[in-house]
């Protein structure tokens, strides 16, 4: 066994990663080799320093836009990939599961939590679990895997939401619930099917007053791959650019940026009454001379020629 293999697994070995094969391997090389036994003592002094700090948990921003991107990843990436390496690479995959007994141990839970789960329903005629009257527990970004649906019912307040974990789920309530606006909040960020963010955040353009509604209404004006997603956005933030320097960056940050005309030109017309700020000034001189969509670049000179001049 060489060196080089040697501390390149190092990390592995003291998280308890390596197989059991390679793990007796590698004591028996760092028994006879100074070298690869400092490296070790080093990496384990290393570790129990780490471990004296305390886990931060990810902003619930950068969380939401990594999970995104992952679906959109997921989204356009070429299906089959895993199943054709499973299906045509056996031996691959078999020495993965062989180097990877943390990987080695999810597959076996997953299976067993599966074959309960269909045990489950053969034996009561399949659909979810009920556990009877009582509260039920609130869901966790992390538990759900994705949301199918969002509707409400004609005539009334009550929204059904589906969403994932194992299997399929569903809540029912009003706006006003604390687990609805969860889901809600979840899906107009994080969920692959366009339109379900759509409907989600139509459902949350009647509730822009709450703090993490307007987070979630901002986010998706700057990140949401759906236009129409960003323009039911823009809609609901409109009656805060004049009170929401967030939101009025965010208005300013579309108007700029967005690949979208029609939204540009509804972010221009919302920014007008707050024209007078210096950074919507300094935006609107840029897109009165420089913007590539003639109408804007009207529209930009139009305002600017009713502002006053500074002195």
């Amino acid at each position: 066994m060489k060196c080089e293999w040697v501390q390149e697994n190092i990390l592995l070995y003291v998280y308890n990663e390596l197989a059991d094969d390679a793990r007796y391997e590698l004591e028996q090389h760092i028994a006879r080799c100074a070298d690869c036994a400092a490296e070790l003592k080093a990496s384990r002094k290393f570790n129990a320093v780490i471990s004296q700090f305390p886990v931060e948990e990810p902003p619930a921003n950068l969380l939401a836009a990594s999970r995104m991107r992952l679906q959109e990843g997921l989204e356009t990436a070429e299906q089959g990939g895993f199943w054709q390496r499973l299906m045509f690479d056996p031996a691959a995959w078999l020495r993965q599961v062989r180097f990877s007994p943390t990987l080695a141990a999810v597959i076996f839970i997953i299976g067993f939590a599966g074959g309960i789960g269909s045990a489950y329903k053969i034996m009561h005629g399949g659909g979810g679990l009920d556990l009877g009257p009582g509260p039920k527990p609130q869901p966790t970004e992390a538990s759900i895997s994705g949301i199918s649906s969002v509707t409400q019912e004609p005539g009334s307040n009550q929204i059904s939401i589906k969403y994932q974990t194992v299997s399929t789920q569903e809540a029912q309530g009003s706006l006003n619930d604390q687990r609805i606006q969860q889901l809600l909040l979840f899906a107009a960020r994080n969920n692959y099917n366009s339109g379900v963010r759509m409907d989600s955040v139509d459902l949350l353009t009647q509730k822009p007053d709450d703090t993490h509604v307007r987070e979630v209404l901002m986010y998706g004006l700057r990140y949401d791959p759906n236009p129409g997603v960003r323009l039911k956005a823009l809609g609901a933030l409109g009656p805060y650019v004049k009170n929401d320097v967030r939101v009025r960056d965010a208005v300013l940050e579309s108007l700029m940026n967005d690949s979208n005309a029609g939204l540009r030109i509804q972010a221009l017309h919302l920014l007008e009454p707050v024209s007078a700020d210096s950074s919507v000034r300094v935006v609107l001189q840029k897109l009165a001379q420089n913007d590539q969509s003639p109408y804007i670049r009207s529209q930009a000179r139009r305002v600017l020629t009713q502002l006053p001049e500074i002195d």
